[in-house]
């Protein structure tokens, strides 16, 4: 087992494990309409099954929301 950290917080994950299983394994919700910050540097979705987790690595999903004034 590794130790990784989502969205600042400690994950136990087997290795190997790219972004795409990372999303899977985790059942982030609304996986369509997330974006993926790996090391602080976005991962681009169509390199989610190349780009590999390791040992340490900080993973981040962010929700972009629209909003505005009433």
């Amino acid at each position: 087992m590794a130790k990784i950290y989502v969205n600042g917080e400690a994950q136990e994950v087997s290795l190997p494990i790219n972004v795409a299983e990372l999303i899977k394994q985790l059942l982030v919700e609304n996986p369509e309409m997330v974006s993926v910050q790996v090391n602080e540097e976005f991962a681009e979705r169509g390199d989610w099954e190349t780009t590999d987790i390791k040992e340490g690595d900080k993973v981040d999903f962010l929700y972009f929301m629209g909003g505005g004034a009433l």
